[in-house]
């Protein structure tokens, strides 16, 4: 009788990442998933409603950020509350290694890339939800929150290329960038 192993979830996401990889997410079916993980097809759909959803399962970057940006300093600036949120992400971030490669095949593959936008809309809309609960207009806090994500783009991009990077540092440093292209010197007199 084989032994139980744990971690269902996580051994389904691994082997669709494998398979992506290896003969690509169109010719990946979900009984070679569930098949590569040492699961039955059927226990596959207790985690993912689908083969697209295996890379982008659960909320908890999403339930994370918010909690970040309810439970931040009221004295400090929307924006300073959704970076400082974000400066605590890496905290549960897959490994490096992995994001790297989920990166690769979401480029690969128009449907997962949508999906990504997608995933990225939907915490940015909670994020701005957040923000509102913290006082700020509706269309501020989307703004704030648009601003932030590209700050975070650059600090991510910069962070999954180098071994070495903290994403809190990464994060700081794409911020006081933006600082320094967005301040516009006073106007001259003519």
């Amino acid at each position: 009788m084989p032994r139980w192993e744990s971690d269902a979830q996580g051994r389904l996401e691994r082997a669709a990442l494998e398979l992506f990889e290896t003969q690509g997410f169109e010719r990946t079916s979900v009984a070679q998933i569930a098949g590569a993980a040492g699961l039955k097809e059927r226990s596959f759909y207790r985690y993912f409603p689908d083969k697209r959803e295996v890379l982008f399962a659960g909320d908890e970057i999403e339930t994370h950020l918010v909690a970040q940006v309810e439970a931040a300093d009221p004295a400090l600036t929307p924006i300073e509350a959704v970076l400082t949120a974000l400066r605590t992400a890496e905290e549960i971030f897959r490994p490096r290694e992995f994001l790297l490669r989920r990166v690769r095949v979401i480029a690969a593959n128009p449907a997962l890339a949508e999906r990504d936008l997608i995933k990225l809309a939907d915490i940015a809309d909670a994020l701005a939800r957040a923000l509102e609960r913290r006082g700020v207009e509706p269309g501020k806090a989307r703004f704030i929150i648009d601003v932030v994500l590209a700050i975070h783009r650059r600090a991510t991009s910069r962070w999954l290329t180098d071994p070495d990077a903290s994403l809190s540092q990464l994060i700081t440093q794409a911020a006081d960038e933006l600082r320094e292209v967005v301040t516009l010197p006073a106007p001259t007199a003519s």
